[in-house]
């Protein structure tokens, strides 16, 4: 979850308003155990998402990579063209961060077995079906008290907070974060999971550290949840997606 402090509880051109075809049902990919510790090492990259070219539509190749990462890692192919269009965004934006694809995969992978919500119900435009608001950030046994920093205005509530989205963002950080990933000056949306994951993107990369090295991927795993073993999960999701994504 993007926090930066430790939560003991969370819940995450196309026609905007027709639901995305139904891909057929995978069982979830055999995660490995794996238990590193921080600064040991990084997982794995992957088959690298495309290179973005900024003055053409990429989309073809997108969806290309994105079908053939989702047959080999049984993560849907519209969420991973989101984990793939934040890579591309990255790559040109801040390329010093060598943010994979498979990290954001491994905390969505995380958040949905932590929170309970399906990646697999979402709109051709990115957005999920069900929006994803976590319980109440008030205090009550295990459970920080977070006083609300919106207003209410992306959680509801205008008294605690609560973890948004798919990516599960406090609405303070979603604030300092957030960017659109189409790029057509829209309001960015924590439920849609394209804005999610680049904006998931940009706080991972936000501390100038470098991922592709252990130190850096562990720090800036550390900055988005302060727990050791929510990086370790997120670690043996990444690595093992990155593995299966360039397997013959």
């Amino acid at each position: 979850m993007a926090t930066g402090v430790v939560l003991l509880v969370t819940i995450g051109v196309r026609n905007p308003a027709a639901p995305a075809a139904a891909p057929p049902v995978q069982p979830a990919l055999a995660i490995p155990e794996q238990r590193p510790q921080p600064g040991a090492e990084a997982p794995r990259a992957g088959l690298a998402a495309p290179v973005d070219r900024p003055q053409v539509s990429d989309r073809v190749e997108l969806d290309a990579w994105a079908a053939r990462v989702a047959d080999k890692t049984h993560v849907p192919s519209r969420v991973l063209a989101a984990y793939g269009r934040a890579e591309m965004w990255m790559q040109r934006q801040k390329p010093t961060c060598h943010l994979s694809w498979a990290t954001l995969a491994g905390i969505g992978r995380v958040e949905t077995e932590r929170a309970g919500f399906d990646l697999t119900a979402i709109r051709a435009d990115g957005r999920l079906a069900t929006p994803v608001v976590g319980p109440p950030l008030d205090g009550s046994p295990g459970v920080p008290a977070v006083h609300d920093s919106d207003g209410g205005k992306l959680d509801g509530d205008k008294s605690w907070d609560h973890l948004i989205g798919p990516m599960q963002f406090l609405p303070s950080t979603w604030k300092k974060h957030q960017e659109r990933a189409n790029g057509d000056g829209g309001t960015p949306d924590p439920q849609n999971i394209d804005d999610a994951a680049f904006t998931a993107a940009r706080f991972l990369c936000s501390g100038g550290d470098d991922l592709g090295t252990p130190s850096g991927w562990w720090r800036a795993i550390l900055f988005y949840n302060q727990a050791v073993s929510y990086g370790q999960d997120v670690f043996s999701a990444a690595d093992a997606y990155a593995e299966a994504s360039v397997a013959p």
